[in-house]
């Protein structure tokens, strides 16, 4: 039995300042000497950017659409080893899962780690109706935990009156009030918050404030109180299967202000698989780390980025040449974009026939697909479930071999010794992506 003090910061939907309270909690409680993990329920990469500069140690999702509910203590305990406290953030309302289900919702990953909700409410535009909202969110699902409240964007003490008298009358504990402050807000743009690794020492400062506020508005001793009543859990932590060799083929990892979509997981499945796991950075490396034998190139904002990516011309040549060489190469997203013949008209490496361009258009959500053949990431017929998240479109939409088939439609290429794809998947779901990939490098 482990027992490791957790909470889950909750809201009625997306917007009411989730991300602030708990990347602040993450902050303040870093600076009080506690040594926080930081987790996000769902698909979500730019949230846990920001989360590990809070935090000092990698943001780790917990989604079970994507890894299987019967993963998700094992991934908190891995983790989490070693910390004093958790601080996981939800996604979206606390009851939206995936379709019309609850399943993957944050309070089904509430449930399954058996951890207290903070609920944080945007008060802007109430006042006594605060009580009627959280009252209906307590007893829509009675075997769910609200341990408090955190109110956000009250506009005067009159106002915090107001709200905390109503909340009182339901013996609902107010744990902190933040007001109104747009300084304390993370910059935003088409696909969310801008992610850390884009803004440098901006992203620290913004932390640092976020930190600071939360510490002012919120009692924190009452908020480790709360996260003190989750009860032990008594699974083991996630360990990925390690496969001894007598060579390490060196896998070399996208990383960069353009390519910031990445589990920590994947990094630690390679090196178990028997990697050496180098990152590099497409924007301002002029060549493959040494020796390299494979690649990954993960998510991210390349169409932000995509005359810089264009302009270092050495290197596109060489990771065409890994390509043509048969080097595996796994490419996702961003990725993608980045293998294609141009992106919005800048040339990009070159390695697929396709071009990428950005449109209005957001395609967002999960997705079920198959592998239509063998790959270097999974044999034919092997069953995914994966995330879509851009406003880009590239054609044409898969080549003559395809990554996935998805509704009966191909999307992706998988020729050769290329697999590249829209398509997110979660490594830990499937760890003998890892193997087969290394396999392939090696």
């Amino acid at each position: 039995m482990v027992s490791i003090p957790r909470l889950v910061v909750a809201a009625p939907a997306s917007g009411h300042g989730k991300t602030t309270v708990a990347t602040g909690l993450m902050a303040a409680l870093s600076s009080r000497g506690f040594t926080v993990s930081p987790h996000k329920i769902g698909p979500d990469y730019i949230d846990p950017g920001y989360h590990a500069l809070a935090a000092g140690r990698p943001g780790r999702n917990l989604d079970p659409v994507l890894c299987g509910e019967n993963l998700i203590e094992p991934l908190f305990l891995h983790g989490a080893a070693g910390a004093d406290i958790a601080v996981i953030e939800g996604v979206m309302g606390l009851y939206d899962g995936r379709g019309t289900t609850a399943f993957g919702s944050t309070a089904h990953v509430s449930a399954l780690l058996d951890a207290p909700v903070l609920f944080v409410v945007d008060a802007a535009a109430q006042g006594r109706s605060v009580a009627a909202l959280v009252a209906g969110f307590r007893s829509y699902d009675r075997k769910l935990r609200i341990g408090g409240v955190v109110l956000n964007r009250v506009g005067s003490d009159r106002h915090e009156e107001i709200l905390r008298a109503a909340l009182e009358e339901l013996d609902m504990p107010v744990l902190g009030a933040l007001r109104r402050d747009d300084a304390v807000a993370a910059p935003s743009r088409h696909l969310g918050l801008v992610p850390a690794a884009e803004r440098a020492d901006a992203a620290v400062s913004t932390v640092d404030r976020l930190g600071a506020a939360i510490a002012a508005a919120v009692d924190l001793e009452a908020v480790v109180a709360l996260a003190r009543t989750a009860g032990p859990l008594g699974g083991s932590p996630w360990v990925p299967t390690p496969h001894s060799s007598p060579t390490r083929p060196v896998v070399a990892i996208a990383a960069g202000p353009a390519f910031t979509f990445s589990y920590a997981e994947t990094a630690e499945l390679l090196a178990a698989a028997g990697a050496e796991v180098v990152p590099f950075d497409p924007l301002h490396d002029s060549h493959l780390p040494e020796r390299t034998a494979a690649v990954v190139i993960g998510g991210g904002f390349p169409e932000m980025h995509a005359q810089a990516l264009s302009a270092n011309e050495i290197l596109r040549k060489e990771v065409a040449a890994l390509a043509a060489a048969g080097g595996p190469i796994a490419a996702e997203c961003a990725g993608l974009l980045y293998l294609a013949r141009e992106l919005d008209g800048h040339p990009m490496c070159a390695v697929l026939d396709a071009a990428g361009q950005m449109t209005p258009k957001l395609s967002l959500g999960y997705r079920d697909a198959s592998a239509p053949a063998d790959s270097v990431l999974l044999a034919a017929g092997t069953a995914v479930t994966g995330h879509e998240f851009h406003r880009t479109v590239v054609e044409p939409r898969s080549g003559p071999v395809a990554a996935w088939s998805m509704d009966g439609a191909a999307e992706g290429f998988a020729g050769g010794s290329v697999h590249a794809s829209y398509l997110h998947l979660h490594w830990a779901g499937k760890p003998e992506i890892a193997q087969r990939f290394v396999a392939a490098a090696r």
